[in-house]
């Protein structure tokens, strides 16, 4: 049976796992494009309908297209800015091993429980797995958020058209039919960030699994029993007060009897010489 202190642990596990569905599914499987129009003097060299497509991985600089240049039948190749694999598959990369790993850990607290405890191994693993996890997702998410940043720039319309030279002179008009749809790669990077959110929370709780913490109540926990009882063993045990103090002779704060019966002698001896 699955501790209750492990069920929560259990439950951000399968959060992290459907997010991180979410997460590399929303990036990795992004197919965008746009299209550009470029009406010429010469109607006939215009061309309303130039098509640039790119996707996952998002090696920018291999797109290439081929605009008129107005001048003729003569055609201009050109290619998009900028690269930006790296952090896209980077961020990929982590939200899929984050998956794999998610659902080994709810295999191994369902139905490997003993073997998880056994030697507090699986607990250390688990937490020591956990923080690298949570880094990675900062980071990844991080750095594909700026890899986005820069593919929304590359890919915007205007700065396309700025690359063609048939855009650069007044006579030939050049406008965008339809610029590209980020929702997507947007809700990626949100679903990056909750990762990070969900595997940074569950630290605490897969360490409250460790001997680490167990072994940090009991340092904390031993002071308290040693002060305890030097309190129960001091001077306000009730048995010793009364047994010390020196109240318990009430009689001693007057005179003694000795002393009554030799103030009498004075009047005695008065009236014998009389």
């Amino acid at each position: 049976l699955i501790p209750l202190s492990q069920l929560s642990t259990l439950a951000l596990q399968h959060l992290s796992a459907l997010f991180a569905i979410f997460a590399f599914a929303t990036c990795g499987g992004y197919s965008g494009g746009l299209r550009l129009s470029v009406d010429c003097v010469n109607k006939t060299e215009s061309n309303l309908s130039i098509d640039i497509a790119f996707a996952y991985p998002f090696r920018l600089h291999q797109v290439t297209f081929e605009v008129p240049t107005c001048e003729g039948k003569e055609r201009q190749k050109l290619a998009l800015i900028g690269d930006s694999s790296s952090s896209a598959e980077f961020f990929v990369t982590v939200a899929v091993f984050a998956f794999l790993y998610s659902l080994a850990a709810t295999v191994v607290y369902i139905f490997f429980q003993n073997k998880y405890r056994e030697n507090n191994r699986g607990p250390l693993i688990d937490f020591i797995v956990t923080v690298v996890f949570s880094f990675l997702w900062l980071v990844g998410s991080s750095a594909w958020a700026k890899g986005l940043s820069d593919v929304k720039v590359a890919t915007d319309p205007k700065e396309v058209l700025l690359l063609m030279s048939a855009c650069k002179q007044p006579s030939n008009k050049c406008m965008a039919v339809h610029s590209p749809v980020m929702s997507s790669l947007n809700t990626s990077v949100v679903f990056g960030f909750l990762n990070f959110i969900l595997w940074a929370g569950n630290i605490w709780f897969v360490f409250k699994e460790t001997g680490w913490h167990s072994s940090g109540q009991r340092y904390l926990s031993d002071p308290m029993e040693k002060h305890s009882s030097s309190y129960n063993q001091g001077g306000y045990n009730q048995d010793s007060y009364g047994s010390s103090s020196g109240y318990s002779q009430p009689a001693s704060l007057g005179p003694s009897s000795d002393e009554f019966g030799q103030q009498p002698t004075g009047p005695t001896s008065f009236t014998n010489q009389i």
